[in-house]
């Protein structure tokens, strides 16, 4: 016929298997997006599913990381957000400031197939990352050297006084 095919969109449609008629009798093939709604969580989910707290989705909404439906009051959570949120804490386990994730998550784009932080990094910001945990280890184990160094004298003091 050379025209493509519509969606029609007024009350009368139906759906019938893989396809919808309207009032007049005609077929129309459903739209992709009416054929498997995407599936929504609340905000108790996602914190649960992620051993999160609700305040901690919030705040995520609040600072442009994680972009939830709202109906009403209620905040629900699509697959995209799903995978913000594990991304984000991936990127907090791995020591990136929350301003460096949101940079992350902002440069991804929309149609990407990564779904793993690290698969959005640079080669740069990999190697940096890597001097950054090295550097904090290194204070990590000069201070465990200070506080054991200082447990020692406290139980060598405390041996010598009940001589």
């Amino acid at each position: 016929m050379g025209t493509k095919p519509h969606y029609e969109t007024d009350a009368g449609l139906h759906q019938v298997g893989a396809q919808m008629h309207g009032a007049s009798g005609r077929e129309f093939p459903v739209p992709p997006e009416t054929e498997k709604p995407a599936r929504l969580y609340t905000v108790r989910e996602m914190a649960r599913e992620f051993q999160v707290t609700m305040r901690a989705l919030r705040f995520y909404e609040d600072r442009g990381m994680l972009h939830p439906r709202r109906d009403g009051t209620i905040r629900r959570y699509d697959d995209r957000d799903r995978l913000h949120l594990k991304m984000i804490l991936k990127g907090k386990r791995l020591g990136f400031t929350l301003a460096e994730i949101q940079d992350i998550l902002a440069g991804r784009g929309e149609e990407t197939e990564k779904t793993e932080l690290e698969m959005e990094l640079t080669d740069g910001q990999i190697a940096a990352q890597i001097r950054h945990l090295e550097q904090q280890r290194e204070q990590i184990e000069e201070a465990i050297a200070t506080l054991q160094k200082a447990q020692q004298r406290l139980l060598t003091t405390a041996q010598s006084k009940s001589r």
